[in-house]
């Protein structure tokens, strides 16, 4: 009888750069996608940068506009509502835990209106009753409400674009 053996590799070191690597190397991601500092501080200490070296390279990258949070929280939301279609809430939350300032945060929700809000919101709640199958319009109230609880939506916000998803529906 023929013995199977798990073939296993090795793991792999973490790649090391030194602090002109990173720059260069950072320099190059940002130029291709907007960065927050804590992406940055994430990726130089994967690299094995001291925190010395690793805040050097960050304010270069701030003092050189490589990396700026105030313009990566305004695009991170801009992203989210348009794309995602995520409510104001979870994007202060995602943004929090890339650990953007709180002032900056709220001068980045500043972009969003209540109307683009609201007409967000009743997009995102009418695909979800189309595509959710459920037992009675009870059930999906019910669905449809931790659906925009789920996506961000303040309570208030979702009950009432909810009840008018239903009344659409309603024959």
């Amino acid at each position: 009888m023929y013995k199977i053996e798990k073939h296993t590799t090795a793991p792999r070191a973490p790649r090391t750069k030194t602090p002109e690597q990173a720059l260069v190397a950072l320099m190059r991601q940002c130029a291709k996608a907007e960065k927050c500092s804590h992406d940055a501080l994430g990726s130089m200490r994967r690299w094995g940068l001291s925190e010395e070296d690793a805040s050097g390279v960050l304010e270069r990258l701030k003092r050189e506009r490589f990396i700026d949070d105030g313009r990566y929280a305004s695009a991170y939301v801009r992203e989210k509502m348009r794309f995602s279609g995520w409510g104001a809430r979870k994007i202060a939350a995602a943004l929090r835990a890339k650990r953007i300032d709180e002032a900056l945060i709220e001068e980045a929700l500043g972009q969003l209106t209540p109307e683009d809000d609201t007409s967000r919101l009743e997009s995102v709640l009418s695909k979800k009753a189309q595509t959710t199958s459920y037992k009675n319009l009870y059930d999906l109230k019910g669905k449809l409400v931790r659906f925009g609880l789920s996506r961000g939506f303040d309570l208030e916000d979702v009950l009432e674009v909810t009840e008018r998803v239903l009344r659409a529906r309603e024959p």
